[in-house]
């Protein structure tokens, strides 16, 4: 029986790092004898001096008495009365407390202990012991605290040609398992030895993943069940959707059928919330929506194809490559498309005409990431071409806040769990962004260069303390952030939601106004329009000698 021992350790615990080099002899200093010195020296006899090393201390023990608990039963019964006052009588105990009450001695008595009670009730009210005292000092120490990210580990595609990473998936409930899909999506650079293995990693183990995935084609999204830790659905390159259990092996346990399945590769697959917790919808370029349920994964239970002309024709479907959803909203959920568009839908409608909602004018290329804010459900988050934009969902012209155009192209983005104006991004040139728009919205609050090669998926765990992101050469970077990028600021939700809101009402106000510049240049003729800024010219000059001329009469005749 082979025994193996793994021992881990971190490369900064080994203390700095030696390197040893060969090089020519170098006189660094050189200190000529001075005879001086030597006639200053004094040689002095030896002495002994014993020193006691501790203190001298005696032995001393205490013990303390022995206390016997023992548990007794109490038998309790109304007491007080007097004898010929029978208790169970609810007359005769009504005449009797009258009675009581009336007395001079029993007022005199509730008088004096009423007083210390409401003594003891205003000493309860000033000083609450449970009470966290100092606790938004304490959070502006914090928030002081310079921003830093640090890179904890990295793991590596084990196979010899790199793959990238598609999708990660952080176990949920806290847990550090993170499920990873690996799968070339150039098919130009497909070579015959090209691994179709993806991988389950466990953070603490970076030299081995914790469990082998193996699907009949490269996996290019997945997600881990909310509710039950074990499961994890796919999508997969042919357009197959995969479900897996990795305690019964390292092959799915149900696969959807090719002719049943998506014609092109399945980019999103997110849970449903459902009141069998089975439920759960996909996204792929062939422009259709499809749900399934994963205890029969025959055919999906539904179908949407994104067609803007309500016609259900498949030409002239959108490509879908992303997509949001949030539970408290179930019913709706929004589709990033390869056209630039964002498709809001509605799977409540009644007839698949009426699902697809509305668009948004999103991006001039493929919008590769979208995302609803945690704690603002009515704005997300996309990303496409060199910048990030947030919307609102009742202004459907424009976005309410954006990024400035970066140098390199944006590859993904996602928002922190737990705090509501941080997102963070990640771009082609292998630079990881995070965006802080209550402290600045033309700049990132922090960029870090994670590594030399493209990043294409970002994604946080839910505690929000770390953030991983994989890379085009199929290596993912563990990173731990500092602790004020990580905790909610005092009134941080309020603040963001009054800046949206005001964001938004801008947005509507610029949209009306252009709506009546546009309905007023139509009514004028074009010789009106050309002739309108001189004639506006003149009367300001007209308007600005008046002006002048009454100063003057006031300076002369005051």
């Amino acid at each position: 029986m082979e025994i193996v021992h793994e021992y881990v350790k971190l490369r900064s615990d080994f203390g700095r790092q030696c390197l040893f080099s060969d090089r020519h002899v170098e006189l660094l200093v050189d200190i000529p004898p001075n005879p001086k010195l030597a006639m200053q020296f004094v040689l002095k006899e030896t002495r002994d001096l014993g020193v006691q090393g501790c203190w001298e201390m005696s032995e001393h023990e205490v013990n303390t008495e022995r206390v016997e608990y023992d548990i007794q039963g109490i038998n309790h019964v109304e007491g007080g009365w007097p004898k010929d006052i029978n208790s169970l009588e609810m007359e005769q105990t009504i005449r009797f407390r009258k009675k009581v009450e009336k007395d001079e001695m029993y007022m005199n008595s509730i008088q004096v202990l009423g007083e210390l009670i409401a003594q003891c009730v205003g000493q309860n009210n000033a000083v609450d012991i449970y009470q966290q005292y100092f606790k938004d000092e304490e959070l502006l120490d914090e928030i002081q605290e310079a921003p830093s990210v640090k890179i904890v580990n990295k793991y590596r595609d084990p196979n010899q040609v790199k793959r990238n990473i598609t999708c990660l998936s952080w176990q949920p409930s806290g847990g550090l398992n993170l499920a990873a899909a690996y799968s070339c999506l150039e098919w130009q650079k497909a070579t015959a030895d090209l691994s179709k293995k993806s991988y389950i990693w466990d953070i603490e183990s970076p030299n081995k993943p914790r469990s082998v995935l193996k699907p009949t084609s490269q996996l290019v999204c997945l997600a881990y069940n909310p509710h039950d830790l074990n499961f994890l659905v796919s999508g997969s390159l042919n357009g197959q959707i995969m479900l897996w259990d990795p305690r019964s092996g390292q092959h799915p346990t149900k696969v959807s059928p090719l002719e049943k399945s998506h014609m092109d590769p399945v980019y999103e697959i997110i849970w449903l919330q459902s009141a069998t917790e089975t439920e759960a919808f996909s996204a792929s370029t062939d422009g259709q929506i499809l749900w399934w349920d994963v205890r029969q994964m025959s055919e999906p239970t539904e179908r949407l194809i994104l067609d803007l002309s309500r016609k259900e024709n498949p030409d002239n479907a959108l490509g879908a490559i992303s997509m949001a959803y949030s539970v408290t909203v179930p019913d709706t959920f929004i589709v990033g498309t390869e056209q630039g568009a964002v498709v809001y839908c509605n799977r409540a409608a009644e007839t698949p005409a009426e699902k697809i909602v509305c668009t948004y004018d999103g991006h001039h290329g493929p919008v590769y990431a979208i995302q609803k804010n945690p704690f603002f459900s009515q704005n997300f988050l996309t990303v496409g071409d060199w910048g990030a934009r947030i919307w609102s969902e009742d202004i459907k012209e424009s976005s309410i806040m954006w990024t400035r155009h970066q140098s390199a192209y944006l590859t993904d983005a996602c928002w922190s769990p737990v705090r509501p104006s941080l997102f963070f991004t990640v771009k082609m040139d292998g630079v990881l962004d995070i965006w802080d728009i209550l402290f600045k919205q033309n700049d990132p609050t922090l960029s870090i260069k994670v590594r030399d090669e493209p990043l294409c998926c970002v994604q946080v765990h839910e505690a929000g303390c770390k953030v991983v992101s994989g890379s085009q050469l199929g290596v993912i970077s563990l990173m731990e952030i500092s602790k004020g990028l990580c905790t909610q600021q005092n009134n941080e939700q309020a603040l963001l939601g009054e800046m949206l809101e005001r964001e938004t009402k801008r947005e509507k106000i610029l949209r009306a106004q252009k709506v009546r510049d546009e309905a007023g240049n139509m009514e004028e003729s074009p010789k009106e329009l050309i002739l309108r800024p001189e004639y506006d010219f003149y009367n300001l000059l007209e308007s600005e000698q008046r002006r002048k001329q009454w100063e003057t009469r006031q300076r002369n005749y005051p």
